[in-house]
């Protein structure tokens, strides 16, 4: 039997299709409601069984960080912490407060210039539901459009997890790398570039996607990496631990475009419908770039393959091989799963989600100027460093595709 999303099309359901949105109830086109700062707004509040069907959002603010201000939080059954909390930007699938176009089935960030955000996820509740918006912008949110889409339904049959989404975000750094590469802990030994690479036989410094109780199924993650280095930052395995298993783990990956379905430490745009790259810095355009540096977006949604579990997953990746790289990560993850669920950590504040700018030609200039500088200055090209090993050079150039 099929199972597309074509399906179930045809079948006939005992339910009633049902919308609030910001429509203006005056019959006018003022069809909008603000959101003032500090406040929190409930665009959404249902009772009884249902299933949230579609979600669709647009924003005008002056807050050119109103993606990362403007936080999304969703509630099931009248369990008081919510089972969705997210900046509204990275939820869609935008990261750092931008905007570009995004497809793929479950949300999407759709024209002009990835104005529009839609989601798809079906979400059930069966004794009421609400769905809220925090501004902690800088200002007053003037334009907020919005429609909710849902279904009315008798009841909900007992086997239907609740929708969850977590947000994280990280600024990692080198972990465990001084008893194999001999200079102190904090070295971003990518690539083997200072040494042999040291082994990571745990997912305890691993970047967190998720860490679930209950039992359900994790269906996918949005990811945003924002690269300090030009070097791949892609070498990091995906880790999930089902009902607490001890490492490696029933679901052990090989690396992180691996993961995310790629190969070859890719750097430009695709967009499957169910992953892909949906920003990448680019290294053949008319910006000064090279390498891996600047912000990235990976998409990955296990909506033929969830990761099923009775009890707890622990979803993680590695920041690099062994976590030996500083990055700046941010990720949502998404899933369904029985009630009650654990509270999510507190949102990271305001100020903490500022997200870092990206690496320019003038600090790459600068970092240029402090390595001639400590070595003595002169005609230095770039390339005149003593090897840390014999055939470091060698070990660098056999890594230079690490999949090779």
């Amino acid at each position: 039997m099929s199972q597309g999303p074509l399906a179930n099309i045809a079948k006939i359901v005992d339910a009633r299709s049902k919308r609030i949105s910001s429509y203006d109830r005056n019959g006018g086109n003022g069809d909008l409601i603000p959101i003032p700062q500090g406040e929190t707004v409930t665009i959404a509040e249902m009772s009884g069984a249902g299933i949230v069907k579609h979600i669709w959002i647009t924003i005008g603010s002056k807050d050119d960080l109103i993606r990362r201000n403007l936080v999304l939080r969703m509630y099931w059954d009248g369990q008081a912490h919510p089972s969705v909390e997210s900046p509204i930007g990275e939820f869609f699938g935008q990261g750092w407060g931008m905007k570009y176009n995004f497809i793929s089935p479950p949300v999407s960030a759709a024209p002009a210039n990835g104005n529009a955000l839609v989601c798809y996820f079906p979400m059930p509740y069966g004794n009421g539901a609400r769905i809220t918006v925090e501004n902690q912008g800088s200002c007053d949110l003037d334009h907020f459009y919005y429609y909710v889409d849902y279904e009315e339904h008798p009841s909900i049959p007992a086997d239907m997890g609740r929708f969850h989404a977590w947000y994280h975000q990280e600024l990692t750094q080198p972990e465990g790398q001084t008893d194999n590469v001999g200079l102190g802990g904090d070295v971003e030994n990518e690539w083997s570039v200072f040494g042999g690479f040291p082994n990571n036989p745990t997912d305890k410094n691993n970047y967190l996607f998720a860490e679930i109780e209950g039992t359900g199924h994790y269906v996918g993650v949005n990811y945003y990496i924002n690269s300090p280095s030009p070097i791949w930052y892609g070498e990091g395995d995906d880790m999930f631990m089902v009902d607490g298993e001890a490492w490696p783990g029933s679901a052990h990956g090989t690396g992180t475009e691996d993961y995310f379905n790629q190969s070859w430490c890719p750097d430009e745009h695709y967009l499957h419908p169910y992953f892909g790259t949906a920003r990448a810095p680019g290294r053949n355009n008319d910006s000064p770039r090279f390498g891996w540096l600047g912000r990235t977006h990976c998409y990955r949604y296990h909506l033929e393959d969830p990761i099923r579990f009775k009890k707890s997953l622990r979803a993680s990746i590695e920041h690099g091989h062994a976590n030996c790289l500083t990055l700046d990560l941010a990720s949502v993850a998404y899933w369904y799963q029985t009630l009650p669920s654990k509270p999510f950590p507190p949102l990271p504040p305001v100020a903490d989600r500022v997200p870092r700018p990206e690496i320019t030609a003038v600090d790459v200039h600068r970092w240029r100027h402090e390595w001639r500088m400590n070595r003595g200055g002169g005609k230095l090209f770039g390339t005149e460093h003593p090897p840390r090993q014999p055939d470091a050079e060698k070990v660098v150039e056999e890594n230079a595709d690490p999949e090779a």
